[in-house]
């Protein structure tokens, strides 16, 4: 493992038990030694559950039994069954046999319907996972699970990550505490779009499917799918929010449901908290970069903007080196497809204004972008002149710790 990232955080949260969840780790051989590689979650019956999956359209095994799950399953899950190291993607009809061996004997061991169970994976693409093989560890693992075990599941589900990450924080819905806990892992091919990206959050609250899932899309949208690392989108980016219920509050009958507000704005802040950690954790990133568009014509084109910028190797190059070269966002801005007013567009760095009235302002002075650009959190923003429309996304720099990282990836 890459020694960790310089952007990660300082010290780790502690994860309390979620009522109704139990989970697990182990080392299953998968393709890594001397550590977990497989991660269980078992979830008391009347669980609800929603996802989001990868919009690629050479998604994985996993990600086509997941999605099928939530399609045919009423909502309802009572099984997680992750593995890191092998993405069993591209595996062709060994990789539907391997989900479905998994499918069966998680199945068997949580007494629940097989459309009740939730696989994902992460890892090398195209090498097919023997069927009876996580099948077989999974008995062991099922003995070993406990409801405090957060830290060992999100440390089995990483790949290429320097450290694992967690979120958790405590909500009121109705006047009833509820508990949100929640995982994730990321670190290369982010660039999500529903990157390896992977998140697992539990809820003690009551909420009915149909209502998680309104809310985690939205959620989402504004989260995991507004950050990348390098343009990349996963065959296997799942992101699975479950209800188990023991809290005990009434149930909402939509998420618009003023009960919700405070529930809403926590499950906001873990997955920004999760997203903005799996940026931090970028393969060979030095730098954490936001970028803010507004002025754009609608809301759709300023995150198209937006990531633009992010995504622009020219851009994400000259960050690495702390070159202060604001025309090379210029160029995103022009590349992105979207209106724009050249003549109105204004670009800061650091908080220093560089360009108005299609040219660098009168007196600009590069010295205190040039230090701004010295330190590890890069703030971008930039104003389009042509509308309303605002999004903010993240991204890191580009380094060559990621050619490192990527060239022996198999190895």
């Amino acid at each position: 493992m890459s020694a960790v990232s310089p952007l990660a955080p300082s010290s780790f949260p502690e994860l309390p038990p979620v009522d109704g969840v139990r989970l697990g780790a182990m080392e299953a051989g998968i393709k890594y030694k001397g550590r977990h590689d497989l991660a269980l979650w078992l979830l008391d019956a009347g669980t609800t559950v929603a996802g989001t999956f990868t919009k690629s359209l050479t998604a994985g095994a996993p990600v086509l039994w997941s999605q099928k799950s939530l399609k045919e399953g009423g909502g309802s899950a009572r099984a997680i069954v992750v593995n890191s190291g092998n993405s069993n993607a591209f595996t062709g009809k060994a990789g539907m046999t391997t989900v479905l061996a998994t499918g069966e004997k998680a199945a068997e061991l949580a007494g629940c319907a097989l459309n009740e169970v939730y696989i994902a994976s992460t890892g090398v693409i195209g090498e097919p996972i023997p069927a009876d093989h996580i099948p077989t560890m999974l008995p062991r693992l099922h003995n070993v699970i406990e409801p405090d075990l957060w830290h060992d599941a999100g440390r089995a589900i990483m790949t290429t990550d320097t450290f694992p990450k967690f979120a958790t924080a405590t909500a009121q819905i109705g006047g009833v505490s509820v508990r949100i806990n929640g995982v994730a892992k990321g670190s290369g091919m982010i660039a999500p779009d529903m990157a390896t990206m992977l998140g697992f959050l539990c809820t003690d609250a009551a909420i009915p499917a149909g209502v998680l899932q309104t809310m985690l899309s939205g959620v989402v949208d504004r989260s995991f799918n507004a950050i990348t690392v390098d343009s990349d989108t996963s065959t296997s980016d799942t992101v699975l929010l479950c209800a188990t219920g023991k809290a005990g509050n009434a149930a909402p009958s939509s998420a618009d449901d003023p009960a919700l507000a405070d529930f809403a704005a926590k499950l906001e802040v873990i997955c920004l908290d999760l997203a903005h950690q799996i940026v931090r954790d970028g393969e060979g990133a030095s730098k954490f970069v936001e970028i803010a568009v507004t002025g754009a014509d609608t809301d759709l084109a300023a995150r198209k903007i937006g990531l633009s910028i992010a995504n622009s190797p020219l851009v994400k190059t000259a960050i690495a080196g702390e070159d202060a070269n604001w025309g090379r966002i210029v160029m995103a801005v022009g590349k992105s497809g979207e209106k724009a007013d050249r003549d109105r567009l204004q670009i800061h760095i650091g908080g220093v204004k560089i360009t108005d009235h299609g040219q660098v302002v009168d007196g600009y002075d590069e010295a205190p972008v040039a230090e701004h650009m010295k330190g590890q959190e890069i703030s971008i923003e930039v104003e389009i002149g042509v509308g309303s429309g605002h999004a903010k996304v993240w991204t890191c720099d580009l380094t060559h710790g990621y050619i490192e990282i990527n060239a022996d990836y198999r190895s």
